[in-house]
């Protein structure tokens, strides 16, 4: 009987245990080890190791003596948040386009870019479960948050009449946007220079944000004008936030227009006064002096009441349709023409493909009619007739860019969407917004500091909605993380040639699984639905 007793200890020898030891530590799923480690706080980095277990960082620290199913040498190279797109059409209008079409999101994992919001300019699926439920059924490579839309709430109960709405359509306006955030969406958007958002009132557009502000969220705006009535818009915006009890966003704030050229300076006064006195106003941008919509942002705005049918009626009555091509005229003159036809360039036409990519001086050229404004203004208008198209315009200046940029309450976002190649000639923002960020205006032109430039693609929008264990390398959090190399991380997508994806990122996780590892797609897709609802609010 004692032999038993006697053996088992000799056993405890030799496997190096004792019956009261520690049980040894699991091995974490993966290091990275050695690199720059960015927490998303504004802040230098730290030299440091990153242990992820599962879905979460468990481990920041000398890693050297823990054991990990898989250990990277990420020695030189930036170690931050994955990057939250605060701005996204991830979610198109066209069906099975976007994120359906392209779940990996190379685009957008090869810039780094972890979190996509969608439902910005107004424009939202309803319900929104709907496309939680379509994208949970095909998993993609991003996490997927959204807003829910104004304009598509005003679709809905109203249609694309230009009139107020009744006191029973403003009540059913109000609980859409009630469901909306009870299902989960971080705020309310509107695109107030799109039809039928630009039909509402302020005070209609407040009533609603009252609502989101209940459930924690915000109010982020494309606003009226961003071209001779931005100081207008601007306050507008801050009166919709200060009046509606909630945050409040000038999302892809720009000036467009020569006219309005270094106007930013007074929108970030302006923006400036209304946080001293305790407004809680930020700013997103898209990092371009091209922005990119539907041929009708040069059409007036009353020739769109009623939607497409109405504008076409009109376009078919003669005197009409010189009203119409008359403010066409001033909008290419003073707007996003940058008062050259050649500023507009055809992104998407579906009806007829073979012009995507030119220019409205190219095309006219090309039907032997002489350039002019007028000209120009007529090609528009057959156009959209034809069925439209979405087209870019060069009409913003630099140093608005990069004043807006600097700007302490600016985030970075990308305006852009899931893409992937096709015969369309989107605006390069779609592949370069984060990569151009910290290539081309941190690196090569210095205009912010690497750690100011992570931290506006990064904890900034992930505090702005809410995400409180997304957008930083903190222990407890998500491990959304991306690695790349400052010395060549840059953008590729020209405005000719857009189809290009960014270079200089080698790994990226999303909770904690790898979908871009040494440089290469994994295939993985561990993209989950975020919801506000997730998040206490």
């Amino acid at each position: 009987m004692t032999r038993y007793p006697i053996l088992f200890l000799a056993l405890l020898s030799l496997c190096g245990c004792a019956p009261d030891a520690e049980p040894p530590e699991e091995n974490l799923s993966v290091i990275l080890a050695g690199g720059f480690v960015y927490s998303g706080n504004d802040a230098e980095a730290v030299i440091a190791d990153v242990g992820l277990s599962g879905d979460r960082i468990t481990e920041i620290g000398d890693l050297k003596e823990r054991k990990a199913d898989l250990r990277l040498d990420v020695t030189g190279l930036a170690v931050v948040p994955g990057f939250i797109d605060i701005h996204s059409h991830a979610v198109r209008d066209e069906p099975g386009d976007g994120i359906f079409r392209w779940p990996d999101a190379e685009n957008l994992i090869r810039q780094g870019v972890t979190t996509v919001v969608g439902g910005p300019d107004g424009g939202s699926p309803l319900p929104i479960v709907d496309t939680f439920s379509a994208i949970e059924a095909n998993p993609a490579s991003i996490n997927f948050a959204t807003f829910v839309g104004h304009g598509s709430i005003r679709a809905l109960v109203i249609g694309e009449d230009d009139r107020p709405p009744t006191d029973e359509e403003l009540d059913k306006m109000r609980g859409e946007v009630e469901k909306a955030m009870q299902q989960g969406a971080f705020g309310l958007s509107s695109g107030l220079i799109y039809p039928p958002g630009r039909f509402a009132t302020t005070e209609e557009v407040i009533e609603l944000a009252k609502v989101a502000a209940r459930y924690g969220g915000i109010y982020i705006s494309h606003m009226r004008q961003e071209g001779l009535d931005i100081l207008k818009s601007v306050a507008e915006t801050i009166r919709i936030g200060e009046e509606g009890g909630l945050p409040t966003q000038l999302t892809h704030h720009k000036i467009v227009g020569a006219p309005m050229w270094g106007k930013s300076v007074e929108t970030l006064a302006m923006v400036d006064a209304a946080l001293a006195r305790g407004v809680d106003v930020s700013i997103d941008q898209y990092p371009y002096t091209a922005s990119s919509t539907s041929l009708t942002i040069l059409f007036p705005g009353w020739s769109l009441d009623g939607g497409r049918d109405a504008l076409l009626a009109r376009l078919s009555d003669p005197e009409e349709r010189q009203r119409v091509k008359d403010a066409i005229v001033y909008n290419i003159e003073t707007d996003r023409g940058g008062n050259d036809p050649a500023n507009v360039v055809l992104s998407n036409c579906p009806h007829d493909k073979t012009i995507n990519g030119r220019n409205l001086t190219e095309i006219l050229r090309q039907q032997e009619r002489s350039i002019s404004k007028e000209n120009a203004a007529d090609l528009l208008m057959e156009l959209v007739e034809a069925g439209n198209c979405s087209a870019v315009f060069h009409a913003i200046n630099e140093e608005d860019v990069k004043r807006i940029m600097r700007h302490p309450a600016t985030m970075t976002a990308s305006d852009g969407g899931v893409e992937g190649p096709s015969d369309r000639v989107p605006h390069p923002r779609n592949y370069g917004t984060f990569s151009r960020l910290l290539g081309y205006y941190v690196r090569e032109q210095n205009t912010l500091p690497f750690h100011t430039a992570i931290h506006k693609i990064s904890m900034m929008p992930a505090d702005r909605i809410g995400l409180a264990d997304r957008g930083r390398i903190t222990v407890g959090a998500i491990a959304d993380i991306a690695v790349l190399d400052p010395a060549t991380i840059i953008d590729k997508a020209t405005f000719d040639d857009p189809h290009q994806y960014a270079e200089g990122a080698r790994h990226v996780f999303v909770s904690g699984e790898a979908v871009l590892l040494n440089g290469d797609m994994t295939g993985a897709r561990p993209g989950v639905i975020l919801r506000s609802t997730d998040y206490g609010k």
